[in-house]
């Protein structure tokens, strides 16, 4: 865990279950597991979650 998923610039990327935001909006593994890439809500958001195994 800790491990970053993604660096970026603004928020192209929001932060789904198990994954913190940076203060410069590098996307970090709280947990040990699968990357998993979703679009939802209104506003078709990209999601990145992390699902425990």
């Amino acid at each position: 865990d800790g491990s970053i998923i993604v660096r970026q610039r603004g928020t192209k990327f929001h932060a789904g279950t198990n994954v913190g935001c940076g203060r410069d909006h590098t996307l970090f593994a709280k947990a040990d597991g699968k990357v998993k890439f979703e679009v939802k809500g209104p506003k078709n958001r990209k999601y990145i979650s992390i699902v425990a195994e």
